[in-house]
């Protein structure tokens, strides 16, 4: 772990205050960034060699899952710890299927966060306790049957649902996406049965819970 460099992204000062001040004395590791959202995340890694980032999941703008997707693409070797106190399925799933080397869900202990970031530099996955459970609870689904294979949400399916609930109609969503009004259609019921929801509304509901509008 020698000379690990660590870049942070978080929208709260106050939380890579707190990672860095955490981590400080700890041989080999050492905070060399922080930035707030994922846009600037990839920037700041073009110009400046890292190791490990800290991404929150719930970041502004392009969000962490799309943010890892990218980075994925980007910078294929980097290893990506995901950090977030969102601890539903689809956000663990989702940013272990993009590349994350773990899921570390904020609140617990500095041994944790150290553990963490050490086996993810030794090529580990690490879950915390939090992460796992959602993992061993979470549902499976493909289009056929609910207990297939869970395959998370696509930047797509993210994008129809906050149109959604930002009232846009079946025939607006089509032309912002440049996709039939009938394909909007068969992406709001397969949303619907992938979500356990029983209308639109929960739609709504499931995006302004994650704050996507």
């Amino acid at each position: 772990m020698e000379g690990t460099r660590i870049v942070i992204a978080d929208p709260l000062e106050l939380i890579a205050e707190g990672v860095r001040s955490w981590l400080q004395g700890v041989d080999g590791l050492q905070v060399t960034g922080h930035v707030r959202t994922g846009t600037e995340l990839l920037d700041f890694l073009r110009r400046t060699p890292a190791d490990l980032v800290l991404l929150e999941v719930s970041l502004p703008g392009k969000d962490g899952i799309d943010t890892m997707r990218a980075i994925h693409r980007e910078f294929p070797g980097l290893r990506v710890l995901a950090f977030s106190a969102l601890t539903e399925i689809e956000y663990v799933n989702s940013m272990l299927i993009e590349g994350a080397c773990g899921y570390l869900v904020k609140g617990g202990p500095r041994e944790e966060l150290v553990e963490a970031i050490c086996s993810c530099v030794q090529g580990q996955r690490f879950l915390s306790q939090a992460a796992q459970v959602s993992v061993a609870n979470g549902y499976r689904y493909t289009e056929k049957r609910p207990d297939g294979e869970y395959i998370g949400l696509t930047a797509r399916e993210r994008e129809i649902i906050r149109l959604i609930a930002l009232e846009r109609t079946n025939s607006e969503i089509g032309a912002a996406l440049f996709i039939s009004e009938e394909t909007v259609k068969s992406h709001r019921k397969k949303l619907m049965t992938k979500l356990n929801v029983r209308s639109s509304a929960g739609l709504v509901k499931y995006a302004l819970d994650r704050r996507w509008v």
